[in-house]
This record gives structure tokens, C-alpha cells and sequence, in this order.
């Protein structure tokens, strides 16, 4: 595996999470097919990706030619076997079901050869697991990017217990091409971030629901005092608040009781009230 080598990859999902990863494989030189089963979600997300460049041109981000380049090397398709033909890299983003993640794998490990680094975006899932499904797991990592992806510089490279080094060096060797800063953490339970980012996002939606102060006090309390580039409230609306219940939901039970989620948030979510992506969260969103 070297990750200066890899000329063509496959993103798995289009939803807010795949469609950003296929956009920065792409710009950094990577001919990439998204793959969903479902065309309208493909169609949204090409389009997603044409604004997100066109807004980086006119920021001054990047020129005309890298917007064309990079779209000249993006494709979609609903069918996963022909989008794997010739690949060097597999980056699975679909919703955080390990049921769901296992069967793609499974797909994956017919599909592609023994060299074709396999990684999953999961935030929280255990990639152990998941790798388990893919034949030859010892290629497998997760490499969990952050919304929005073509801004956000982390990349959380996670070592499974079947990785191999050479996967791991791949991993973080592409996420260094994709012109981010990738740390490396063992696979346990919410890996670093997740684990330290939900703590903070819970604690913020049990003060609101406490009544300690508005959201956009508990926010502002973050950004100003703490340096952070976005409150924790803001950022739940961002995420999804039904992402944020699902992996505290998992976090209780894997880690302890500090991650059980406030009453709050469980009644949002089952309102419908999601965040940005609904139109309603702990803000209002046009």
C-alpha cells in the first residue's frame, strides 16, 4: 500500500459525510466514484459538492481550473461492484448501523483485492467488528473525518485489532495528502474525539434543560471563554441530534452511565427535531 500511489478510490454513502470525503479525495488528485443506492441522494450531492467549490473559488480558495479538475474526477453511481474495478482505496461513510457497515465490508472483501486499504468513517462503531466482515481485515482502519469535511483538519485514524502497520502508515499517510492532520487512536469506545466531544455536548444540553442559561449563552460560554470554533449546541444541530443520541446511547452502555443522554435531547429527537438537516434542533435553521 502507498498512499502517494493511489490514483482511484470508491466513497461509500452520500449523505453530508461521503460527499465531502469524495470532494477532498478528488481535489487532491484521486479519480472517485460516490456510490448510494439511491439517485436523488447522488444528484444532491454532486450539487452539494459543485456549491462547496464554487463557494471555495469565490473565497479565494481555489481557482477555476482546480474546480474543474476536481469535478473531472468525481463521478456517482448506484452500483458498487463496477465503481471498485481498479481501485487502490475504499472509504465507506453510509448511516452508523453495524449491521449495515458489516454487510458493505463483506461486499467490499469480494470486490477488491487484498492490497485495497478499506477504511470506515464510523464514529463510534467498533471497527474490530466491522473489519471482521471483510476478507483480509488486516487492511482495514477507520478514518473518521468531521463536518465539514473539506474544512475540518482532524482525521482520526483508528487501529483495529486485525490492522496492519502498512495499513495504519496508509491511512495516515492519505489523510496527510488530503491535506489534513491525522492523529492515531486504538479502537475502543468513541475513540478520542467522539468520546471527549460528546461528553462536553451533553453536559451543555443538560444545562439547557436545567435552565443554567439560553443555548446561545452556552454556546457563546465555549467560543469565548474556551476558544472553541463553534458552541456545543451549535454543533449537535450540525451533527444531527439523532447521530449525537445513538452514540450516547452506545457510550452509556459500553463506557458508563456520564454518557446516559438528558430526557431533552430524547424528546427532540423523537419530535422530529434533529437539527440543521430537519430545520429545527436547539436553533431554528432556514
Amino acid at each position: 500500500m502507498d498512499a502517494a500511489a493511489i490514483e482511484k478510490g470508491v466513497v461509500i454513502g452520500g449523505g453530508t459525510m461521503g460527499r465531502g470525503i469524495a470532494q477532498v479525495l478528488a481535489m487532491c488528485g484521486v479519480e472517485v466514484t460516490l456510490v448510494d443506492l439511491d439517485e436523488t441522494v447522488l444528484d444532491a450531492a454532486y450539487n452539494g459538492v459543485v456549491a462547496a467549490l464554487d463557494k471555495g473559488v469565490d473565497r479565494g480558495k481555489l481557482n477555476e481550473q482546480e474546480r474543474g479538475e476536481t469535478l473531472a474526477r468525481l463521478s456517482t453511481s448506484t452500483e458498487l461492484a463496477p465503481a471498485c474495478e481498479g481501485i487502490q482505496v475504499a472509504i465507506e461513510a453510509v448511516p452508523e448501523s453495524l449491521g449495515l457497515k458489516r454487510k458493505i465490508f463483506a461486499d467490499l472483501g469480494v470486490l477488491t483485492g487484498p492490497d485495497v486499504l478499506l477504511a470506515t468513517n464510523t464514529s463510534s462503531l467498533p471497527i474490530s467488528e466491522i473489519a471482521a466482515a471483510a476478507r483480509h481485515p488486516e487492511r482495514v482502519t477507520g478514518m473518521h473525518f468531521f463536518n465539514p469535511v473539506h474544512i475540518m483538519k482532524l482525521v482520526e485514524v483508528v487501529r483495529a485489532e486485525a490492522s496492519s502497520d502498512e495499513a495504519v502508515a496508509t491511512s495516515v499517510a492519505l489523510a496527510t495528502r488530503m491535506r489534513k492532520e491525522p492523529i492515531t487512536v486504538k479502537d475502543s469506545p468513541g475513540f478520542a474525539s467522539s468520546r471527549l466531544g460528546l461528553v462536553i455536548g451533553l453536559e451543555a444540553i443538560r444545562m439547557l434543560e436545567n435552565g443554567v442559561a439560553s443555548a446561545e449563552d452556552i454556546d457563546k460560554a465555549m467560543t469565548l471563554g474556551y476558544g472553541f470554533p463553534m458552541g456545543p449546541l451549535k454543533l449537535t444541530d450540525l451533527v444531527g441530534l439523532d447521530v449525537r443520541l445513538n452514540i450516547a446511547e452506545y457510550l452509556a452502555r459500553e463506557v458508563g452511565a456520564h454518557f446516559e443522554p438528558p430526557q431533552l435531547l430524547r424528546d427532540k429527537v423523537a419530535r422530529g427535531e434533529l437539527g440543521k438537516k430537519s430545520g429545527q434542533g436547539f436553533y431554528a435553521w432556514e
